[in-house]
């Protein structure tokens, strides 16, 4: 009789797909952006081409289905990549991104029978100091706290490393070392994700730990094998950590949609012509979001090459095999990728609008205090999703073209006693209590604190003068001068 046993045997499997990096990376391109991309790959690649508007997402799982079954016979080689070719070039990998993804725009026209003339309207964007402060100051932190974050993120470079030694930086904290490197774990997870790293593999492994879904493959090759991953020694890598070279392979192309150079990600200096990706209308007396879809053609595989596939043809020569699955594979990943981006940009402005309701109907004295964890919690995606889903994102409203960003403030005036109130609204009221003052007796920042908590909104002198300030508006003492 034979002798009967049970083995177990531990394998590593990833769980993170390339369809869902690229799906990310398409979520901080600007409408054009997306535009220009789309019309690049129908270029490019053949297995596109523009339907009438069917549903192209069941014509995508359809596609699936029927390559999965046909792959042991038609293809060599696994799913996600071809069989013992390797296209990674680390040195352009390393190299390529000198340039940020945002590129200058020259003028564009866009028609919509509503729409807005976008020819005078321009946004200049932050720069990266700017743009990891905005984040964090939706965050709870202390005086002692945003002071080292402020240390650490004026101590990045343009390409988001840190330029001063981190210990040095960490000693001035009056903060306990365990608090000091939650700031700093804070800041890195920002985004983008990557920064405030002291050199390339910690910003790698930065990134590797923000992933949605754990890839513990990809983390130990990043600790122990990156030399190997530069010289393309998969043999070395996969005979180390005992698994499959075609596993190795894998890991590495979600390795490669990782950001070397996350800084550069964020270009301050560009003016850039902007066209809504949601228009906000409103129907029977309620805001309703509409997806602005113009230049957005929507996406099937060629009929030509579904043939190809359904004869076997491409399994006939090992060039046209290879040639077929990598444009397959392109095609259904830039289809679905287009689709997630929409449909999250989607979500994200329905919860906005439902977040702040009397903005869209009384004007931005009513806007409220909303942070990332709001709409994060609402929509039930990562804080740095919305990020990336409000940067350079714009929405048509009644009310005027606002970038999404602009709908998060933190709450201000609420500590003491008083009610939160949204920073933009603060401004305004700032604003309109020096219009309408005596210009012999102008409000000083204090009298203007003071008339503030009279409807409940107490706020500090210091509070006044930093968003009077930000307005370029005049102490007390020069607009008397200047009357």
């Amino acid at each position: 009789m034979a002798k009967m046993s049970l083995n177990l045997k531990q394998s590593q499997s990833l769980m993170m797909t390339p369809q869902l990096q690229q799906a990310i990376k398409l979520l901080t391109l600007t409408h054009l952006e997306m535009t220009n991309v789309i019309a690049k790959e129908m270029v490019e690649n053949p297995m596109l081409e523009e339907t009438g508007g069917e549903s192209s997402m069941k014509e995508v799982e359809a596609r699936q289905k029927e390559v999965q079954e046909k792959r042991a016979d038609d293809f060599s080689g696994p799913e996600l990549i071809e069989g013992g070719k390797d296209n990674f070039d680390w040195d352009k990998y390393i190299d390529g991104y000198n340039s940020t993804s945002s590129t200058p725009y020259t003028k564009e026209s866009f028609s919509k029978e509503d729409g807005p003339n976008y020819e005078n309207m321009v946004s200049k964007g932050d720069n990266l100091q700017e743009h990891l402060e905005w984040q964090l100051r939706m965050e709870n932190l202390t005086e002692e706290e945003w002071a080292l974050a402020r240390t650490i993120i004026h101590n990045l470079n343009d390409e988001g490393y840190l330029d001063e030694d981190l210990e040095k930086i960490l000693s001035l904290s009056k903060l306990e070392e365990e608090d000091s490197r939650e700031i700093l774990k804070m800041i890195q997870h920002l985004d983008p994700v990557g920064c405030a790293a002291s050199n390339l593999q910690d910003c790698l492994l930065i990134q590797a730990h923000a992933l949605e879904e754990h890839v513990p493959l990809v983390h130990l090759m990043l600790e122990n094998h990156l030399d190997n991953l530069m010289k393309k020694d998969h043999a070395a890598i996969a005979k180390d950590l005992g698994v499959e070279i075609d596993q190795i392979k894998e890991a590495e192309m979600i390795i490669h949609t990782f950001h070397p150079k996350p800084g550069r990600l964020v270009n301050p200096e560009q003016t850039q012509y902007v066209v809504p990706d949601i228009y906000v209308k409103n129907i029977a007396g309620e805001p309703t979001v509409q997806l602005n879809d113009e230049g957005v053609p929507t996406l099937k595989v060629s009929k030509l090459y579904q043939n190809l596939l359904k004869q076997g043809a491409a399994a006939k020569d090992d060039e046209t095999s290879e040639y077929v699955q990598e444009k397959l594979r392109s095609a259904l990943w830039l289809i679905k990728s287009i689709e997630n981006r929409q449909k999250t940009i989607e979500k994200v402005s329905i919860a906005i609008v439902k977040y702040q309701p009397e903005f869209f109907k009384k004007g931005a004295a009513y806007l409220k205090p909303m942070i990332l964890k709001d709409i994060a919690n609402e929509i039930g995606m990562h804080e740095s999703t919305v990020s990336r889903v409000t940067t350079n994102k714009f929405m048509h409203t009644p009310l005027g073209v606002f970038e999404l960003k602009y709908f998060f403030n933190a709450g201000i005036g609420g500590k003491n006693g008083g009610i939160d109130i949204a920073s933009e609204s603060l401004k305004l009221k700032i604003k309109e209590l020096i219009s309408k003052e005596d210009r012999k007796k102008p409000l000083s920042d204090q009298k203007i604190a003071d008339i503030l908590s009279k409807s409940d909104i107490k706020v500090a002198r210091r509070t006044v003068a930093k968003y009077r300030e930000g307005m370029d508006i005049l102490p007390s003492s020069k607009r008397k001068n200047a009357s």
